[in-house]
């Protein structure tokens, strides 16, 4: 194992919670996410070393692979629940966050995945395009319909999102 393997885990040490807080921002779901993450790096492991000018966007685009497949597989046992648990928090904005999750999470996976990405993760069009096998031109395309759709659920209800705070 020797170099390798110490070099996989300073990888994994250094984007685990990157891509723990895009799993959870695409399920809504704290246990899914833990599993969905361990699963991208066990197939990242499987590949290692890779050789890539940027790992970190090959993780984030193995996660979201990842996540897709899982809604597909019919061996998902786990049943969605109406409400998500409380979680306790210390963020002043937990309720507009939440908010915001349990908007996202009514949005098709793929849309879903393309706001998470493009948005709240701060990825580029390309960078967008690239993880998911899109074209940069389909990536805009389904982002302002999937905005369109957030902004048709949360309506007027939610100014911070709309303006961006204060």
């Amino acid at each position: 194992m020797g170099d390798s393997a110490g070099s996989f885990e300073a990888f994994a040490a250094d984007v685990a919670r990157p891509l723990f807080g895009t799993a959870l921002l695409l399920t809504g779901d704290w246990y899914l996410s833990e599993d969905l993450v361990q699963e991208t790096f066990a197939r990242i492991y499987r590949v290692w070393p890779v050789t890539l000018d940027h790992p970190l966007g090959y993780a984030r685009s193995t996660l979201v692979r990842t996540f897709l497949s899982h809604r597909r597989r019919r061996s998902s046992s786990e049943q969605p629940v109406l409400q998500l648990p409380e979680q306790p928090t210390d963020e002043p904005d937990a309720a507009l966050r939440r908010t915001l999750v349990a908007a996202l999470l009514t949005l098709p996976e793929r849309d879903r995945a393309v706001l998470v990405l493009r948005y709240l993760a701060d990825r580029s069009v390309a960078e967008v395009a690239r993880d998911l096998g899109k074209s940069p031109g389909a990536i805009r395309i389904s982002s302002m319909r999937a905005l369109a759709k957030l902004r048709l659920l949360l309506g007027d209800n939610e100014p911070d999102l709309v303006s961006g705070g204060n």
